[in-house]
């Protein structure tokens, strides 16, 4: 009888367990943008990565991307933006943030990353979602060369729309590569649930 009372026991803590689990991915926010090729839909992950969570909803509030273009398509790679607006310059920002990279979340298709420059420390409002996965741009050590970028997001509906922008004829413009030619616009973020 005890060993029956032990396995129900170990059956509901592990019942609870799961379903505390799966509530809580379900209730993290979520940001809707509206581009000129349609809307994406991305979860933030506000518990492994909370300094890039908090500093992307500061400015989703703000506005700060509505206006903004994809400015960096690379099929098969990523679709960047977040920082330039539709006449191509570069929009004011607010401090750089601590690299989050060594949270545990990987590069993989459809996940938000924050762009950087060769600091790893230098992240701001320019994001980037990935194509494919990107093993090489996750975490591997707290150098220069192995910081990674850090996930912070992921698209949950929408996937078409980021896949239809690799789709864009790209050039170069304002001393960049890989520009799609017609601007692929976000006119609006919001946060649509939290």
């Amino acid at each position: 009888m005890r060993k029956i009372i032990l396995a129900l026991m170990l059956f509901l803590t592990t019942t609870i367990s799961f379903a505390t689990e799966n509530k809580m991915s379900d209730t993290q926010t979520k940001v809707k943008l509206t581009t000129s090729l349609g809307d994406i839909v991305i979860q933030l992950n506000s518990e492994k990565a909370p300094i890039s969570t908090e500093n992307f909803l500061t400015y989703v509030k703000e506005g700060f991307y509505s206006g903004t273009i994809f400015h960096r398509i690379i099929p098969g790679f990523m679709a960047q933006g977040g920082g330039f607006d539709i006449d191509f310059k570069q929009k004011e920002v607010h401090a750089a943030i601590k690299n989050e990279a060594d949270n545990g979340l990987k590069n993989t298709r459809g996940t938000l990353a924050m762009a950087r420059t060769p600091d790893p420390d230098s992240a701001t409002a320019q994001f980037f979602i990935n194509y494919k996965d990107n093993s090489f741009l996750d975490y591997s050590s707290s150098t220069a060369q192995g910081w990674g970028y850090a996930v912070f997001a992921e698209v949950i509906e929408g996937m078409d729309v980021v896949d239809a922008m690799a789709k864009a004829a790209t050039g170069s413009r304002g001393g960049h590569q890989d520009v799609p030619k017609e601007n692929i616009i976000i006119e609006k973020a919001e946060i649509i649930e939290e």
